[in-house]
């Protein structure tokens, strides 16, 4: 009888390997061996917390080398997809909208396309709760942190600042990413920053532990100024109150957030990242929230940007 049980104890464990090395096997084989990374924005925002955790899920599932890289944002991860630097990014679909046609921030049309719509992030402009400042026209000579270089965030405050007929000269812009401007609100180095990301931003949830804020309001009406000059890409929408300890909703502009990879990634690999994808999301959505949000009927709207066709290929046995 021991002798038995050892022999299915064995045979046991044999299938367990074989199960995982299986599980790892099952990857498209043009991954091969090399490192791959994920843009993912500043440390202390959604992006590069959303994006760790989804490389150590692939790297987990998949058996491959996967990390999260810390960027400048929207602009500089669609950059480092198009270029090969990295496999995976994140970009707001403004950008990402921008970057496919070769305008804005791009001189001319990068080979980037979309593998899901994740979320959709909000527009934040931060400010101390004892502020004099009420309202975006008090921006006007006061030291602003409009976002980094080579940030989504940086273009959507140019846009805000154009449509509430606030000088984009007239503010004294810092051009910090979301850790610096934090830093340089707790030491009083500027008066306010904009952000734009997930619900909540972790840094901003620390940062509103320690220093009390507001979140200014942003009209409808230059919701639809924004909309009518560019990619019609946002809509309004409201911070919920209790968010950062703000008493009642504030009015804002949401965009969509969008995983990009690069046109020439192949169609395997694309269908690898996707089944890993959302077979984590409700495990990475324990640590980051905003994961939950990702859903397979509106994942494939990611217009203007093509849909990658390995992500095509996906959704369309999602529905077989």
């Amino acid at each position: 009888m021991r002798a038995v049980a050892r022999r299915l104890a064995a045979g046991v464990v044999a299938l367990a390997v074989l199960g995982a090395l299986s599980a790892c096997s099952a990857r498209a084989t043009e991954w091969g061996d090399g490192e791959y990374e994920v843009a993912g924005g500043g440390s202390t925002g959604v992006y590069y917390d959303y994006g760790r955790h989804l490389a150590d899920e692939l790297s987990d599932s998949l058996g491959v080398a996967l990390s999260v890289r810390e960027t400048a944002g929207s602009v500089d991860n669609l950059l480092r997809v198009a270029s090969g630097e990295a496999l995976l990014g994140f970009a707001q679909g403004d950008t990402a909208a921008d970057a496919v046609a070769g305008k804005g921030a791009f001189d001319q049309p990068l080979p980037v396309r979309a593998l899901a719509r994740l979320y959709d992030e909000y527009v934040q402009v931060v400010v101390r709760d004892d502020s004099a400042i009420d309202d975006i026209g008090d921006l006007a000579g006061r030291t602003i942190s409009l976002g980094a270089e080579n940030s989504g965030v940086n273009v959507i405050a140019a846009r805000i600042l154009a449509a509430a007929d606030v000088d984009t000269a007239s503010v004294h812009d810092a051009r910090l990413d979301l850790a610096a401007s934090i830093a340089a609100m707790e030491s009083g180095e500027i008066d306010g920053f904009f952000w734009v990301g997930g619900l909540p931003t972790p840094g901003i949830s620390a940062l509103a532990g320690t220093t009390p804020v507001r979140l200014l309001p942003v009209d409808q009406e230059w919701v639809n100024r924004v909309n009518e000059q560019y990619s019609h890409a946002y809509r309004p929408a409201d911070v919920p109150a209790g968010t950062y300890g703000i008493t009642t909703s504030a009015p804002t502009m949401a965009v969509p957030n969008y995983l990009i990879t690069s046109s020439s990634t192949p169609d395997d690999v694309a269908r690898d990242v996707l089944t890993g994808l959302f077979d984590a999301r409700l495990r990475i959505a324990g640590e980051v929230p905003t994961a939950a949000l990702l859903d397979r009927r509106s994942a494939i709207f990611t217009g203007p940007v093509p849909l990658h066709p390995g992500a095509i290929a996906f959704y369309r046995a999602l529905r077989g």
